[in-house]
């Protein structure tokens, strides 16, 4: 049991640590990034929550199967209840917090939420595939938790120009905290469903799984970068950043 926690927490542990580095100027304290993660996890019962009553109305179903079902259980049952509760939780965390005075600091905050809930949601899935659960453990380290690691720059980029960029889009950059977020969630999952899709579509799925988890780890790095040489320009001279790019 111990190694089986272990495994499920480990890399969501090892993302944080890497975007903790990555905060070149003046890093969180470790009592709000602890509180982040805690309310990562947090974040997951929560999204039981909204998802419940989507399913409740037949927005989708776990045991349809098909392109369209697979489509519908991946945005309604997987993606916007997820990020929404995420979203949520990075609002109380953020919302008063003296710490939070960086553009940088909206990605860190939004990984550590997210991979609160990547390492709470990994723990279920190794305890339900008990019978393979190295296999399942080493496959969601790769891809899984990365992916949650990857809405979450997405997330707290979009959360943090909202807070300290210009007012003018502050209403459309948090929008964008969630949707983007939703809309990269949702392409993942459904690019996995269709895994299992006959004939030629379910290669193209499985190219183009492998082509946006790609796409989404280099915008995740363009996305640090860009926050880091924001926050160093806001240092040396106030100045408004350029208009995000979704």
């Amino acid at each position: 049991m111990t190694w089986i926690i272990l495994s499920a927490v480990l890399p969501a542990l090892v993302l944080v640590c890497f975007i903790y580095r990555k905060d070149r100027y003046r890093k969180e304290p470790a009592r709000q990034l602890i509180k982040a993660f805690c309310f990562g996890c947090l974040s997951a019962p929560a999204s039981l929550l909204l998802s419940t009553p989507l399913e409740a109305l037949g927005l989708f179903s776990l045991e349809a199967g098909g392109v369209a079902a697979w489509f519908c259980t991946s945005l309604f049952g997987a993606a916007l209840p997820e990020e929404t509760a995420k979203l949520a939780f990075l609002w109380l965390l953020l919302r008063r917090n003296p710490d939070y005075d960086e553009y940088v600091d909206g990605i860190v905050y939004a990984a550590c939420v997210g991979m609160g809930f990547a390492a709470l949601e990994n723990i279920g899935y190794l305890f339900n595939n008990m019978d393979s659960w190295e296999t399942v453990g080493i496959l969601r380290a790769i891809f899984s938790v990365p992916a949650h690691f990857f809405f979450a720059v997405a997330m707290g980029y979009f959360f943090a120009c909202g807070s300290f960029g210009n007012p003018a889009r502050r209403n459309l950059n948090y929008a964008l905290a969630l949707l983007v977020p939703v809309a990269q969630h949702t392409a993942f999952d459904w690019l996995a469903f269709c895994f299992g899709a006959p004939g030629i579509f379910g290669g193209l799925a499985i190219a183009l799984f492998f082509g946006l988890y790609i796409l989404l780890a280099k915008r995740s790095k363009q996305r640090v970068r860009a926050q880091l040489a924001r926050d160093a320009s806001v240092m040396e001279a106030p100045v408004l950043p350029e208009d995000p790019e979704v």
